[in-house]
């Protein structure tokens, strides 16, 4: 089973983030689920959302403490809250940043992983480009695909345009196609 942990505030898709993971995931023709965990539902307040990706049905119902990957769409939380907390250490990292890894102070962190685990992504510039909004979540979908390989990217758009229809579906799948091939590009550069 592979579990993800998703950090960012309200307003920034969070819990659409983790539903539009788990509907890619079970369009590649795995079992998954998807929950949220709120605290003050207001905007900016921390959000966590998780995902559950398996080949065979998941009876889990908890929340995940000892995650696969760690997707972080705030980097302001990590001031604020141990987001790394439980993260395996043959684990994913995700962050959305237009800044480095070292420049976040997280080299330790970083060293422990398996080389190329640990990426950044400026998704919120990817998105405000894009959907004119600053909601980093599809982005993020895409560089999650082109960092694991657990999900198409086709499946990754095919959920987003059944979630949201139209122009702003289309914007949102620009958005996690230009984050996919940036992160696939520097893979192939590293």
């Amino acid at each position: 089973m592979f579990q993800v942990r998703i950090h960012g505030r309200g307003g920034q898709g969070v819990v659409t983030a983790a539903e539009l993971l788990s509907v890619a995931a079970f369009r590649d023709g795995r079992h998954a689920q998807a929950f949220p965990s709120f605290g003050s539902e207001r905007t900016g307040a921390p959000v966590v959302s998780f995902c559950r990706i398996d080949d065979k049905e998941i009876r889990l119902r908890e929340p995940i403490l000892e995650p696969d990957c760690v997707i972080v769409q705030d980097a302001t939380l990590l001031k604020s809250v141990d987001v790394f907390q439980g993260l395996k250490l043959d684990g994913y990292l995700l962050v959305n940043t237009n800044k480095t890894l070292a420049d976040l102070h997280l080299d330790k962190l970083v060293a422990k992983l398996p080389a190329g685990h640990a990426r950044i992504v400026a998704a919120t510039e990817i998105a405000l480009r894009h959907v004119r909004r600053p909601v980093p979540n599809a982005a993020l979908l895409g560089a999650f695909a082109g960092l694991t390989q657990l999900v198409s990217l086709d499946h990754v758009a095919e959920a987003i345009r059944e979630k949201f229809p139209g122009q702003v579906g289309e914007a949102n799948v620009i958005a996690a196609k230009s984050a996919y091939d940036a992160l696939r590009i520097e893979q192939v550069a590293a």
